[in-house]
């Protein structure tokens, strides 16, 4: 089953195993001479900044943005055959047991193609079976992820605004000062700060935060043992697959963030239960800050000068919603237009109406989902306590009409 999550838990993971290959030189981008920046056009699609890119003059490939992962990852075990590479060392992901759908390839170095970039000892761990479903989750082809190498030698400005990258040269810190200077640490080739959290109990944490362009979430915080520490208004949630199954945990708000010297308040927070994660994380920290409250910035990535720039975007002052239906669901068949659920959740709107795992929802208010994009569909089943909504479902061989009325369980 997939679940929106699943590929943050596994990277922790794979990271610590894929990076042993890496080669003695730095692995990074630079600016070709004749430019002062560049700019890369993205699409954020269900909080993944994708952009396009190509490796051994092939593609273009829909790659992932993701400071939360150090080093990059080719999770389409296609690509294995079309980029001729000399080098197929195989890797032992270690944690995901013996099965041979856990192994990846070490590539040799890569040409990865970016207009007005140049690659310098680029290389990756090529997946010999897709774990993460990516594709499905989009209801796109995703090829990979970007992370450290992208982001170590240059200063990456990410507009939500306008859906682009900005990319400069460390030393042009004049053409992003003016926003709020964050300090940031670059440890184990990611990004951390720390920052004060008011906690649902109204507790000050100081938290140290991996901040994470990869993870959907707005906030994850791991060290949180206590279900007192979480008021009354939170829900038991699936959060993720993890190296031995299901992460179960809770999904509540927290009073405040402190992100320079902005307050981002009642913020939707993951409180993951499974200490077996930690065992896995080189790094001591106390969470992780995801694109759900970083996409409120238009923010400057500077890991040379260690910090990041934070000025607010369009979506600042808008609340923070969960999904209200109780139902995940990925985008499948031709063209990723088919939408079937992966999971209810029990005792929500979805269980209350009989929406059972691998249903296929074909409408919603009388509009085909395979006119709709998936963000649209998210929109939706976010969009109002207590809103009706009209679904067919292919249910058991056979067309049904329901009629589902959100919640808002937090």
């Amino acid at each position: 089953m997939f679940s929106k999550n699943t590929h943050r838990f596994m990277m922790w993971l794979l990271y610590l195993n894929c990076f042993i290959f890496t080669t003695a030189y730095s692995q990074s981008f630079d600016l070709n001479s004749n430019r002062n920046k560049v700019t890369i056009p993205f699409r954020l699609v269900r909080n993944m900044i994708i952009i396009k890119l190509r490796i051994n003059n092939k593609g273009p490939y829909n790659f992932v943005m993701d400071t939360g992962v150090g080093l990059m990852i080719i999770t389409d075990p296609l690509l294995i055959d079309s980029l001729d590479m000399s080098s197929r060392r195989i890797l032992k992901l270690r944690g995901f047991g013996e099965n041979e759908s856990y192994e990846a390839y070490a590539s040799s170095v890569l040409n990865i193609g970016i207009p007005g970039l140049t690659s310098y000892g680029v290389n990756a761990a090529i997946l010999k079976k897709d774990q993460f479903g990516l594709s499905n989750y989009a209801g796109m082809p995703i090829h990979g992820l970007l992370g450290y190498e992208f982001f170590n030698n240059l200063a990456v400005k990410v507009n939500f605004g306008d859906s682009t990258l900005t990319v400069y040269r460390p030393s042009e810190t004049k053409r992003f000062a003016k926003g709020e200077r964050v300090p940031i640490t670059i440890e184990d080739h990611k990004p951390y700060f720390e920052t004060n959290i008011v906690m649902p109990s109204g507790e000050i944490k100081r938290s140290k935060l991996i901040v994470d362009l990869g993870a959907g979430h707005p906030l994850s915080l791991e060290n949180v043992s206590d279900k007192t520490e979480l008021t009354k208004k939170c829900i038991h949630a699936n959060l993720g697959v993890g190296f031995s199954g299901p992460i179960n945990g809770y999904i509540s708000r927290v009073n405040e963030i402190a992100m320079g010297k902005y307050k981002i308040k009642d913020i939707i927070s993951s409180f993951p239960q499974d200490d077996s994660l930690r065992k896995y994380i080189n790094i001591k920290r106390d969470g992780n800050l995801g694109i759900g409250l970083i996409k409120k910035f238009t923010i400057v990535f500077d890991y040379a000068g260690g910090a990041m720039y934070l000025k607010p975007g369009p979506s600042f002052k808008a609340p923070f919603e969960q999904d209200m239906s109780g139902l995940e669901y990925y985008a499948d068949g031709d063209g990723f237009r088919r939408i079937i659920i992966s999971r209810v959740e029990p005792g929500s709107a979805a269980d209350k109406v009989g929406l059972e795992k691998d249903d296929e929802i074909v409408s919603i208010n009388f509009k085909l989902i395979a006119n709709m994009s998936l963000e649209e569909v998210d929109n939706l089943f976010k969009s109002q306590d207590d809103r009706s909504l009209l679904l067919e479902v292919y249910h058991d061989k056979k067309y049904d009409n329901v009629i589902i009325t959100l919640k808002r369980r937090i």
